[in-house]
């Protein structure tokens, strides 16, 4: 298991059958392998421990068949974090030692770098730090509209102020082609980090009125005064969200190798 400062460190992989627009997606195949077999080996080229929490048993076949490590938890959640943080305690119960700190390692994003994940497992060298994750500075001229790729507006520390998938800042007196040439903006990339301890405390808060408008959890734990700490990466993120999706992945894989 990583360690970093006697920290140590376990990847957990929430994957679901049941979803809207893409059914099955986490054994959909990108090269021959299924997509959550493709996460689960990026993951381990950084992490010692990874583990899938899935609530189905073919998700949870499939991650044995190739050698990873899974447990089943609830279908009830609604969120990553919420699954997470049931797998959390019941990997601790099977390997017989405690996470320090847990990464949430998106089930629909095969082509993760092990460089992100170890930029996010750097943020924990700050022992203030409960909870961390990535953006990526947006280029100048970039498309900022797409409410589907959220937004973060930081502090001068680095910390996160608010996640919209609006366009913020919003500058009154210029054209919003021009905006992100006036100042920098970034794109939230979906990747956290929790400090075990803090991971079970934000999935008994309540859904807050900024969660709810925006469709973004971490709005609630900032809501509660939790400080999510960012760091930069260089790479966009790359998720498969509908069957057109991964028609590209396939052609991206090709070049990812």
């Amino acid at each position: 298991m990583k360690t970093f400062n006697l920290y140590h460190f376990t990847g957990i992989i929430p994957a679901r059958y049941a979803s809207t627009r893409f059914p099955g997606k986490p054994l959909a195949l990108i090269g021959g392998k299924p997509m959550i077999q493709r996460v689960y080996e990026q993951a381990s080229l950084s992490l010692d421990r990874v583990y899938v929490a899935t609530d189905d048993s073919r998700i949870y076949d499939a991650v044995l068949s190739f050698g990873g490590k899974a447990v089943m938890t609830s279908a009830e959640h609604q969120s990553g974090t919420d699954r997470c943080a049931e797998a959390v305690v019941k990997i601790a119960s099977l390997e017989g030692t405690n996470a320090d700190v847990v990464i949430n390692i998106q089930g629909d994003e095969p082509f993760i770098r092990p460089e992100q994940i170890d930029l996010l497992v750097s943020c924990f060298a700050d022992k203030s730090v409960e909870i961390a994750t990535l953006v990526r500075r947006v280029e100048p001229g970039e498309d900022i509209t797409n409410p589907n790729h959220p937004k973060v507006v930081l502090d001068l520390s680095g910390n996160a102020i608010y996640f919209s998938r609006a366009v913020l800042p919003y500058f009154r007196d210029a054209e919003i082609d021009k905006w992100t040439r006036m100042h920098t903006y970034y794109k939230h990339i979906g990747l956290y980090a929790y400090r075990t301890v803090t991971l079970s405390r934000i999935t008994l808060l309540s859904r807050s009125s900024l969660e709810k408008a925006e469709s973004l959890e971490q709005n609630r734990w900032l809501e509660n005064g939790y400080k999510i700490r960012t760091a930069i990466t260089k790479w966009e993120s790359v998720c498969i969200d509908t069957p057109g999706d991964l028609e590209k992945a396939n052609i991206f894989f090709d070049q990812f190798k």
